[in-house]
């Protein structure tokens, strides 16, 4: 089709948004690095120093756990496999689940033993059986890391041993939150698990939040070193609405648990989730050139939503963007153009848009019809 047939669409969406009494002021915490996020969207409703570079401490075992969880996910890995465990293993100082060397360890109770007693001989023994050595496993995580989108994460072992380049920012512990939430349900459930025994010691689970029954909290990681100080990886669900909280570098147990549980009630107070459009819900029909349909849908595939303030949803502008007529042959699933979201004191977000079906090439006397309705009318719509 001639370029200059071609005209760029954009349709604006009035959004009819009741306006809300409450209205989010700056908020202030003592950690030292701190992240909020929307689960489902990634909006980031608060952060201090994200992107720092910093001891995870024991929070970076999701990054032990999250390998193993796609290992079973691939089927490399069983929940009854028995686990050798090394002498190393057994060795290991810090907080441990006890295991024994020389007896093997079921995958089941190596992983309640790093997700609830976070326990660094649990961490090692999977490491070893994974990648045959710590080292080879921490190489692992650094590059599967960079693989998910971590960016300012080196990792050196499985357990967060003090190290001076064993390092992660709080983004990339959400991040990596977020990938065990979204892609693994059947093993999150470890995450609120209250206690654990083995070999005749039960311990507690660490997540104060948890502990202290904090509305909707059902996971996931604490960490603590002399160099990192107290940290927390922290997640709620409430009325269908998920957050993500990462806090570290804080003082004390106590601190920890009261900026931890100031931060995720802000978040479910002054941010709320504003749906547009349902997951492969029709966004808009787009006008066909030259194809046996006149339109095609364009869905997003997945919802399409955005996290605000009650302040700033006033200000909430959606626009879908693509080039019109869209020339036929066009495949199920081929990318059409984008919706942008646009908010006060947001940066804009863009999400493509696909075609939901696909639309063959008309015949020869079609597209002689079509060429000469163009010429015409112009393009519909």
């Amino acid at each position: 089709m001639p370029r200059s047939f071609l005209r760029l669409v954009t349709v604006t969406f009035v959004c009819c948004l009741l306006a809300g009494a409450a209205v989010a002021q700056t908020f202030e915490t003592a950690a030292r690095a701190a992240i909020l996020i929307d689960h489902r969207s990634g909006d980031v409703l608060f952060e201090k120093n994200p992107d720092q570079a910093i001891p995870p401490a024991s929070m970076s075992k999701l990054m032990t756990a999250l390998v193993a969880f796609e290992e079973l996910e691939a089927g490399n890995l069983t929940l009854d496999q028995m686990i050798p465990v090394s002498e190393r293993a057994w060795r290991m100082g810090g907080s441990r689940m006890f295991i024994e060397v020389g007896n093997r360890v079921s995958v089941h109770d190596l992983l309640q033993g790093i997700i609830v007693q976070s326990g660094n001989d649990a961490c090692v023994a999977i490491a070893e059986a994974l990648s045959g050595s710590e080292e080879a496993f921490a190489d692992r995580l650094t590059r599967r890391g960079i693989e998910i989108g971590l960016t300012s994460s080196t990792l050196q072992n499985s357990t967060g041993w003090p190290h001076p380049e064993h390092l992660m920012s709080v983004r990339d512990l959400s991040t990596v939150a977020r990938q065990i939430i979204s892609r693994f349900p059947q093993y999150y459930q470890y995450y609120s698990q209250l206690e654990f025994e083995f070999n005749n010691i039960k311990q507690h689970n660490r997540n104060p939040l948890l502990q202290a029954g904090i509305p909707g909290v059902d996971g996931m990681k604490t960490g603590y070193t002399r160099e990192a100080g107290y940290g927390l990886v922290a997640s709620a669900e409430r009325d269908g609405r998920r957050l993500i909280l990462v806090v570290a570098g804080l003082d004390s147990i106590s601190q920890r648990r009261n900026e931890a549980e100031r931060l995720m009630e802000y978040g479910f107070r002054h941010f709320e989730e504003y749906r547009l459009f349902e997951a492969d819900a029709v966004v808009v029909e787009a006008p066909v050139w030259q194809g046996e349909l006149p339109t095609v849908p364009l869905v997003a595939g997945e919802v399409v939503g955005i996290t605000l303030t009650r302040q700033a949803r006033d200000s909430l502008d959606v626009k879908v963007v693509y080039d019109s007529p869209v020339p036929a042959p066009i495949a199920a699933g081929q990318v059409i153009g984008h919706i942008e979201m646009t908010a006060e004191g947001m940066p804009t977000r863009m999400m493509p848009l696909q075609a939901a079906r696909p639309v063959e090439r008309a015949g020869v006397i079609g597209r002689m019809t079509g060429t000469l309705e163009y010429l015409i009318w112009g393009a519909p719509g």
